[in-house]
């Protein structure tokens, strides 16, 4: 009895870390500001038959309209938990949930918690819902929130801003760049938002990243996530936890860190893209043969708290963390190798990207475009998103997730999962290669000069399809073979001018 009861808490315990994905399916994409019809279309024609365990939707709940041409940070100015937005209506909402859990795609949704609109938003009906708010006095019917409800009265600042991120209580208890910040000690506003996440756990959602987490204390979410109920059974098994991840921007030198949230859920961590794209763009002295002990070696939070990602839609924009190095689809060449790494080494819980194309035009470094919102149509709405005849996207979105490279190395990750990382090899330089056991191995060039060498791969022999030049069709490759002989080895040459100077080979991909 003592051991079962143990095992129970243990489990529990665990719950909110386990990404909640099909057994083999391993990774997230975010398909950021997409409409719920695309997206449920997206789960049923893609996303499911390639592999991938789950969609981050961008956040679900009525938000201001601040002007006509809707930037696409409206949608993190909350003004009630009415599910309409520019994405779509409460039904076609129902109606995502459903058919991508049907094929066994699960949902999380971004989650706004931390505040409402900002102070600047006026008053008035200007939403996605109509539902009437008055930011001045701080009066929110539709919820209802009222002045009694936000953090004014706790807030140390001057100006009722955050303006020192080494002073804990403002950076948790005042308004982060003006969004009046909810008082989420109160059990009201907990159970208001309590209220909310359990209408989407009610209708199917398998987890949630919560938003601006470094911005509430720790114990407040504990609070609101405590008030949770177990996820939809039918699709989830009896006693499912939502998966938890926490927008934690912690790069180092602040008082505040992504462990102080371990007690909630996972952490998204910022210093992982930061660092890669540091190394992958050779800046500062960095090489890949560094990135041997990728993961805890480079001061990273612990594999099994960590959300890992190359960019977001934060940091695809110069916003939020990481700064210049991170990279993006912008500088698809270098972006690949990056997604590739990450989706070839067992760190952390991976998010692959999904975006929009938009007019960046910058000024004295600065984009001032990096405001601009989801395609459109003349009237504001979203434009759907199409499929060219090569399987890419049209109306401007970019579709990482269906790049071959990006795609076929989430499939890489589902084979290889739980595979140790092995056979690790390096030139000293930007030459790398590993493994992952008998499953799976892949190889970078990313210097200057051309790449001849036999290494050791760990695999069974025979012919390989590389899954980076193209895949296995028919029981041949549409790309590059890679021959693996008796003892694990093969040879692996990689032009430094490859339009992709990596490879990567795996066991469902062999002849």
């Amino acid at each position: 009895m003592g051991i079962w009861y143990l095992l129970l808490i243990v489990g529990l315990c665990w719950a909110q870390y386990n990404p909640n994905t099909l057994l083999g399916r391993t990774s997230v994409v975010h398909l950021f500001a997409w409409r719920w019809a695309d997206v449920a279309l997206e789960c049923e024609r893609y996303l499911a038959p390639h592999g991938f365990g789950a969609v981050q939707i961008s956040p679900s709940n009525e938000n201001v309209i601040s002007d006509r041409w809707q930037p696409w940070w409206e949608g993190y100015q909350p003004i009630s938990y009415k599910l309409c937005t520019r994405s779509g209506n409460e039904t076609e909402f129902r109606d995502l949930v459903t058919r991508c859990n049907n094929v066994g795609v699960y949902i999380y949704v971004d989650a706004i918690i931390n505040h409402m609109c900002g102070t600047t938003a006026g008053a008035g009906n200007h939403s996605t819902c109509g539902s009437y708010f008055n930011a001045k006095t701080e009066n929110f019917p539709a919820v209802p929130y009222s002045v009694w409800d936000f953090n004014d009265g706790k807030c140390k600042s001057r100006s009722g801003d955050i303006e020192d991120y080494h002073d804990i209580p403002q950076v948790r208890d005042c308004r982060l760049s003006g969004l009046l910040d909810l008082a989420l000690e109160k059990d009201y506003v907990r159970s208001k938002v309590a209220e909310y996440m359990n209408h989407l756990i009610d209708i199917g959602v398998a987890g949630f990243r919560i938003d601006a987490a470094k911005h509430m204390w720790p114990g407040d979410i504990k609070a609101f996530l405590d008030k949770l109920k177990d996820l939809n059974t039918q699709w989830f098994s009896a006693g499912t936890k939502p998966f938890i991840y926490q927008e934690v921007i912690d790069l180092g030198g602040e008082p505040i860190t992504g462990s102080q949230y371990f007690g909630n859920g996972r952490v998204t961590e910022f210093k992982y893209g930061a660092k890669l794209g540091t190394v992958i763009r050779k800046w500062n002295g960095e090489k890949m043969a560094y990135l041997k002990n990728w993961g805890e070696g480079w001061g990273f939070v612990p594999s099994d708290r960590a959300l890992v990602f190359v960019d977001n839609h934060d940091n695809q924009r110069g916003h939020g963390a990481g700064g210049a190095s991170i990279l993006t689809f912008w500088d698809a060449r270098l972006y690949k190798m990056a997604v590739g790494f990450m989706l070839a080494h067992p760190y952390g819980f991976t998010r692959v990207m999904s975006s929009f194309r938009w007019p960046r035009y910058f000024v004295d470094g600065q984009d001032v475009n990096d405001w601009v919102g989801p395609p459109s149509n003349s009237d504001g709405s979203t434009k759907p998103v199409t499929i060219n005849a090569d399987t890419t996207c049209g109306n401007d979105w970019v579709c990482e997730h269906r790049w071959r490279q990006i795609r076929n190395m989430v499939i890489f990750r589902n084979v290889v999962d739980g595979q140790p990382f092995s056979n690790w090899w390096d030139n000293g330089s930007n030459q790398v290669a590993f493994g992952r056991g008998n499953k799976g191995f892949i190889v970078f060039n990313n210097d200057d000069w051309a790449m001849d060498v036999n290494l050791q791969t760990g695999l069974p022999a025979g012919t390989y399809c590389d899954v980076i030049s193209g895949e296995k069709e028919d029981n041949r490759c549409t790309g590059s073979q890679v021959y693996v002989s008796g003892d694990g080895m093969a040879n692996f040459q990689i032009s430094n001018h490859a339009e992709d100077p990596f490879m990567a080979i795996h066991v469902n991909a062999k002849l």
